[in-house]
């Protein structure tokens, strides 16, 4: 069983956890301005034009009066989009009213670029340069493959059916921010996030890259010659984790992306690019996935019990060990009901719940057993000459951070093992 740590943040968190001064040195180009406004939360798009033109700021009473009573809670989910991304600054001013206006750097490019229109960040090599270039599906497959030989090197390297298409540059940039080994350990996945950018790279020029690759289109070819140095060393990681494809002609070379890089920037809140589910769980905790995919096989047996797998039907069952296993390496009972909804099958995807409700609250009580009793190490002092002393012994605890009960009839006191040495020593002076 691979112990992973599922790893929580999306792309654009990455891009709201950057620091303030490289938010807006991003902002000052207006192709990534375009691309954060396509992935906002519809409201909160909705919000960004019809502020684009205001200068001043806008009270937030005055922006609740834009949405209905029950639409409060998606009222506040944009506003703290939009601020965690800074496209919104706040304000408090001397009666404590909150007022919001537009990052003036943001608001400014992104008036310029609905004025003049966009220019793509490069353009098309002709067919005369490029000959022949995979189709549209040849890509889709060639990214679908990659993307899976990757992701199954990092859950499980020995399900990886070609290895070698990863670069040993890639897997040792991901196994230092994804991935840490004990000896006579698997790799594992831990909480440290999407880190491949430590490599002196600054984060920043790497976002704003991904995002005006999200700008190019599709299955055409693009010179690599027009690249910086750091875009170019960046492209062959991209190419390994199906992003791109790279060619080579006899003078030029070029890359081609694919859906994986130009979706980047999609809104995640988008329905219509929702990819279809393969996912079906019954009430009697059987699971049933429609798919010849190995990777899909192994994210499944991540939390439960493979029963048999045919050509395209895997079918699997939701266990309590199996679900322990996943727990103890990390991974909650939310993240595997979001997992199974977001990947259910069509026949079962409009159901509400698209997953049996019995299946997810017996899922959610199985979790809650692991953690509803907490083991501390602790120390147990009783037989104190005086209360004087017993009551001084507690107040020390208290100060300390170190207490955890107390009988005071009988005079027993329990605290934690860490501050043992420090409170022998008191009780020593106070003898």
């Amino acid at each position: 069983m691979p112990q992973v740590r599922i790893i929580a943040k999306n792309f654009m968190d990455m891009v709201a956890s950057l620091p303030a001064m490289k938010l807006d040195n991003l902002y000052s180009n207006a192709f990534i301005c375009e691309a954060i406004l396509r992935s906002l939360p519809p409201l909160a798009k909705k919000y960004v034009l019809q502020m684009l033109c205001i200068d001043g700021p806008i009270s937030a009473k005055s922006m609740q009066e834009w949405v209905l009573a029950d639409g409060a809670s998606k009222h506040k989910v944009a506003v703290d989009r939009l601020l965690q991304l800074r496209i919104f600054t706040e304000t408090v001013d001397r009666k404590r009213e909150t007022s919001y206006r537009l990052n003036p750097v943001f608001q400014s490019n992104l008036q310029k670029l609905l004025v003049s229109g966009e220019v793509l960040p490069g353009e098309p090599l002709p067919s005369s340069i490029t000959a022949r270039l995979p189709s549209l599906e040849e890509l889709d497959v060639f990214a679908i493959e990659q993307w899976e030989c990757f992701m199954l090197q990092l859950i499980n390297s020995s399900q990886a059916e070609r290895p070698s298409n990863i670069s040993s540059s890639t897997m040792k940039v991901f196994q230092r921010g994804l991935l840490t080994q004990r000896d006579k350990e698997a790799p594992r996945l831990t909480e440290s996030g999407f880190q491949f950018l430590d490599r002196g790279v600054d984060p920043a020029d790497l976002i704003s890259f991904l995002l005006e690759l999200s700008f190019h289109v599709t299955g055409e070819a693009y010179n690599i010659s027009s690249l910086t140095d750091i875009q170019r060393e960046t492209i062959k990681d991209l190419a390994d984790l199906g992003l791109v494809k790279l060619q080579q002609g006899r003078k030029e070379s070029w890359f081609i992306p694919s859906k994986l890089a130009t979706n980047l920037s999609m809104s995640l809140t988008d329905s219509s690019s929702r990819k279809q589910g393969f996912v079906v769980v019954e009430t009697n905790f059987r699971m049933y996935a429609y798919s010849t995919s190995k990777l899909h096989c192994e994210i499944l047996r991540l939390f439960s019990r493979i029963e048999y797998q045919l050509p395209n039907l895997i079918v699997a069952a939701i266990t309590k060990e199996s679900l322990y296993n996943a727990f103890e390496n990390g991974i909650t009972a939310e993240q595997i009901i979001s997992f199974l909804q977001q990947n259910a099958h069509p026949r079962v995807a409009e159901r509400i719940p698209s997953v049996p409700e019995n299946v997810t609250d017996q899922m959610r009580l199985w979790e809650a057993d692991l953690n509803r009793v907490e083991m501390i190490p602790a120390h147990c002092y009783d037989e104190f000459p005086s209360r004087e002393v017993f009551e001084g012994a507690c107040e020390f605890a208290r100060e300390g951070n170190g207490f955890l009960w107390e009988d005071s009839k009988k005079m027993r006191l329990i605290v934690k093992a860490e501050i043992h040495k420090n409170m022998r020593e008191y009780l020593s002076r106070s003898k």
